[in-house]
């Protein structure tokens, strides 16, 4: 029997920046690899992502690496402060970590107490034992995943529009304005598209805006 090992970008301790859950105490686990976008700028405009603004390639950052399951919660375990109080809470994404993640390492996080959650672009498969769903839609991939807890949609986006969404169901819907995109670039929102995220927003009260809160606060 093959081990699974995790290749991991960067693994964190912080706070939630985004969409129903901003603000909770959270250890990010960001996976490498993403199967919309090769990570590359020579391969942005052949992407089927071509706005991402996080690096996803490699094992470089920070307590990156490659890990076996045992390590990579032992790595959760010393990342969450040791306290007695807030439930445990780790969010698994990428990159793509449809591409990585097991409903074995989610049952090994949760047998630890933690809630587990992931942030995925909706087109691989995910673990059915995860406690919450963040689905975000990319170009006009094919998005398999069609209930979720929450769906939350970067706009605007030349290729896809909150209408071709409207057959996944969710507790929540978000738009998150689009950024400055490129790992040079300053990932700063851009001024005329916060301005129609909320326009549309307040046309659409079932979409709810979510800032990128973290980079706000200048933290991961």
């Amino acid at each position: 029997m093959v081990t699974p090992v995790f290749k991991v970008k960067e693994a964190f301790y912080t706070l939630q920046g985004e969409g129903a859950r901003a603000g909770r105490a959270s250890v990010f686990i960001r996976f490498s690899k993403c199967n919309l976008w090769n990570g590359k700028e020579s391969g942005r405009k052949a992407a089927v992502c071509q706005f991402c603004d996080t690096d996803i390639t490699g094992t470089d950052g920070e307590n990156g690496g490659v890990y076996s399951q045992a390590e990579l919660l032992n790595l959760a375990l010393r990342l969450w402060p040791n306290t007695q109080h807030g439930s445990p809470y780790v969010v698994f994404t990428g990159g793509e970590p449809a591409l990585q993640l097991t409903e074995s390492l989610v049952d090994d996080f949760q047998q630890h107490r933690f809630e587990c959650a992931v942030e995925s672009n909706g087109t691989l498969p995910l673990p059915k034992n995860l406690d919450w769903v963040c689905i975000s839609p990319k170009g006009k991939s094919d998005v398999i995943i069609k209930q979720c807890h929450e769906l939350k949609l970067v706009y605007p986006q030349v290729d896809l529009s909150p209408d071709d969404i409207n057959d996944i169901q969710a507790d929540y819907y978000y738009l998150s304005p689009m950024a400055d995109y490129g790992v040079e670039n300053s990932g700063m929102i851009i001024r005329e598209n916060m301005q129609s995220a909320t326009q549309y927003c307040l046309d659409h009260p079932q979409w709810r805006m979510s800032l990128q809160t973290h980079k706000l606060l200048g933290i991961n």
